[in-house]
C-alpha cells in the first residue's frame, strides 16, 4: 500500500512514498524542536544550499561522507533522497563516499530496512551492490562503499556533508564542493556485537533521519 505525499494543494512536486516509511517520518516531525541551536545552525547551512540551488534551477547535489562510507553517510545519502520526494523540493540529488572503501554494513542496512525502506541485495563480495527503494515513482539508490571522489559522485556544484569527525579532520577542503559542513555523528559501529548494537543502529537512523528532514522541511518551493 502507497501513500501520495504533497505540500498541500501545491503541485510541483510529489513522490509515493510506502505506509511504513510515511509513518516514521511523522513519528519524527515533533523531535524538530528537540535539535540543539548550536546543531541547527549547521544544518540551516545546508538548508541555505538547497535554497539557493533551488531558487536558480539548478540541481541540488548533496554528497554525505564519513570514514568508510558504511553507515552514517548511507544513512544520509538516503534520508536526504527521501526527504526531498517528502517536502516536495525538486531535482535534488544525493550521494554518499568515503575517505576510504569497505562496504554498506549489514547492520545499517538492516537498519534502514527496519524504518520502512525496501532494500534489494542485487550483489555478492566483499563490496556487496544493494538498492534502496523509497519512492515507487524514482529509481533506487545504488548503495555500495566509494571513495567520496569516486566517479559516480559529483565533481562539482555540491555541498559536502561531513557525517564523522574523523572524515571532518581528514578532509578540511573537499575539492569541487560549493559549500562544505560538519553534522558529525556517534558511529554505531562502536556497539557492534554487544546488546545493544539494534538499539544504537535505530538511533543512529533516527537522528539522521530527524535532521535531515529538519533541513529540507525548511525549503521554500515556489508555486
Amino acid at each position: 500500500m502507497a501513500t501520495t505525499i504533497s505540500l498541500g494543494n501545491d503541485p510541483i512536486k510529489k513522490g509515493v512514498l510506502n505506509d511504513a516509511l510515511v509513518t516514521y517520518i511523522n513519528a519524527l516531525k515533533p523531535d524538530f524542536a528537540k535539535i540543539p541551536d548550536d546543531r541547527k545552525a549547521q544544518l540551516d547551512k545546508i538548508t541555505a544550499f538547497i535554497q539557493q540551488q533551488v531558487n536558480t534551477g539548478e540541481p541540488v547535489q548533496l554528497t554525505y561522507i564519513c570514514t568508510h562510507n558504511s553507515r552514517r553517510s548511507h544513512f544520509g545519502q538516503i534520508w536526504a533522497a527521501t526527504a526531498a520526494v517528502y517536502y516536495g523540493v525538486p531535482n535534488v540529488k544525493t550521494f554518499s563516499g568515503g575517505t576510504e572503501v569497505s562496504a554498506f554494513n549489514e547492520r545499517a542496512v538492516a537498519a534502514c530496512s527496519r524504518a520502512g525502506f525496501v532494500i534489494k541485495k542485487v550483489s555478492e563480495g566483499p563490496n556487496a551492490l544493494y538498492e534502496v527503494q523509497y519512492a515507487s515513482d524514482t529509481e533506487p539508490i545504488k548503495a555500495f562503499s566509494k571513495k567520496y571522489d569516486d566517479a559516480t559522485n559529483p565533481q562539482r556544484d555540491f555541498c559536502a556533508v561531513m557525517t564523522c569527525s574523523q572524515a571532518d579532520a581528514a578532509c578540511p577542503i573537499v575539492r569541487g564542493a560549493t559549500t562544505r559542513v560538519a553534522t558529525p555523528y556517534d558511529d554505531p559501529k562502536a556497539f557492534d556485537g554487544k546488546p545493544e548494537e539494534t538499539a544504537k543502529y535505530d538511533e543512529r537512523c533516527k537522528q539522521i533521519a530527524t535532521e535531515t528532514l529538519y533541513v529540507f522541511s525548511k525549503v521554500k518551493i515556489k508555486a
